[in-house]
């Protein structure tokens, strides 16, 4: 009589796990359509410097100061990020260039209840390749950016994760009160950017960003020019790719030239060839 009891067992055992691994299964399948979550608005303050050390060598030194809502204060309730980012870049000619450096972004706890440390760094290395495209009336930039990237959470004892960054960047700057891009002169730059990522953390988020940013600058010396613009994103969260993001971002910029070459080295090449 003990074997019928053991075989009732064991169709019981069996029919238990196949249900476990069948509700574990349905547990697992993705959302029948994609979730758009409500919109954050940000700050960006982005300062360029371009550091000319000789004729084709330039030391790229730039730093970023975002602000995010937070509460009942849109755009600059909180801070969210702070970069520094450097490279050294070499000019192969005029309409070409390629930069090699490393970041230093801090990141911020931005969470409305938050838990854990206030601040985690997050280290990078990137490089990058620039085309400029003159046309008649208006300058085309090609921007493609690479970046490999080591970032943690917040939670006391988490560890790094690494993934590639893969960053393709289109601007157009137009003039506006004058036929060409001068000192004194007013522009539009329309632009649009996505970056894609890879990893072993990456399983169902490839897309982490589409920008699409509009600024309106001023050229007021050929070393320094300012300029503001709006820009909307969206992009896959990392945990999950059906939940998109979305941000308002108002970006203000400060690019910055200065030429650190002797002045009878330099005239000419500000006159003939920048």
């Amino acid at each position: 009589m003990k074997r019928p009891i053991y075989k009732f067992q064991l169709v019981l055992a069996l029919l238990i796990t196949c249900a476990g691994l069948q509700a574990q299964a349905q547990d697992s399948q993705p959302p029948e359509q994609s979730e758009y979550k409500e919109p954050v608005t940000r700050l960006w303050i982005n300062t360029y410097g371009n550091f000319r050390l000789s004729k084709r060598l330039f030391w790229i030194a730039q730093t970023h100061f975002r602000f995010q809502e937070k509460g009942d204060t849109p755009f600059a309730g909180q801070i969210a990020q702070v970069y520094n980012r450097h490279a050294i870049s070499y000019l192969l000619s005029k309409s070409f260039n390629m930069s090699v450096g490393g970041v230093l972004r801090v990141n911020f706890n931005t969470q409305d209840s938050p838990s854990g440390k206030r601040s985690v760094p997050e280290w990078r290395i990137w490089h990058e390749y620039q085309f400029a495209m003159p046309l008649e009336r208006l300058m085309v930039y090609h921007r493609i950016r690479l970046e490999h990237r080591w970032s943690k959470g917040f939670a006391e004892g988490s560890e790094y994760i690494f993934r590639n960054r893969w960053r393709y960047m289109l601007t157009v700057k137009i003039p506006v009160n004058k036929p060409v891009l001068s000192p004194k002169t007013f522009y539009i730059a329309p632009e649009a950017e996505l970056i894609m990522q890879s990893g072993e953390p990456v399983v169902d988020s490839p897309m982490e960003d589409l920008r699409l940013h509009t600024s309106f600058g001023y050229i007021l010396t050929p070393r320094l020019t300012v300029a503001a613009g709006v820009m909307y994103s969206q992009g896959q969260e990392l945990a999950d790719g059906a939940f998109y993001n979305q941000k308002w971002t108002t970006r203000l910029h400060v690019y910055f030239a200065p030429d650190f070459r002797k002045v009878k080295n330099r005239l000419p090449s500000i006159h003939m060839n920048d």
